[in-house]
């Protein structure tokens, strides 16, 4: 049998200490599937800190994207904040675009319109996920799908704000 390797860089459990309930079924309902599939797969590294995997607590302080990073004993390794600020246009029109998609789908009959607001979505998924990436340089890796999943998650904490 093959030697045990270390443990992965990933995030094994993640807490949103700001979580509640979103105004939305439907937003409440993409949080929970972004959780859900961050802690399925993901790609977690904060650069020079030994160990893993890691306890993610992510949250929004004073302006700030917090993320609070620790063992899985709970014990802090680090602390990294973005400013939101660059975040802000990809938030606002991900919550415009997640609105219209709740409103095509309850009126029922327009897949076409229902498509093409899907593509708009993955879009700016995709430009927030780099962003993050970007902002996130030299002090967390991460690969781009849970670069995506976590910008889901910026954007279900940003919304209560």
């Amino acid at each position: 049998m093959p030697e045990p390797g270390p443990e992965p860089r990933r995030i094994a459990r993640l807490d949103l200490p700001d979580a509640s309930p979103l105004p939305s079924a439907y937003a409440e309902a993409d949080r929970r599937q972004a959780v859900q599939d961050l802690l399925a797969t993901n790609s977690f590294d904060p650069l020079g800190v030994p160990g893993g995997p890691f306890v993610l607590h992510l949250c929004v302080r004073d302006g700030r994207l917090v993320f609070d990073i620790r063992d899985e004993a709970e014990e802090p390794v680090r602390a990294v904040a973005l400013a939101l600020g660059p975040f802000r246009r990809l938030i606002k029109d991900y919550h415009l675009i997640v609105q219209s998609h709740e409103q095509a789908v309850t009126e029922g009959g327009h897949e076409a319109r229902i498509q093409a607001i899907d593509m708009g979505r993955r879009g700016l998924h995709n430009e927030g996920a780099t962003l993050l990436e970007e902002r996130l340089k030299g002090r967390i890796g991460l690969d781009f799908e849970t670069a995506r999943r976590l910008f889901t998650l910026v954007c279900a904490l940003h919304q209560r704000i």
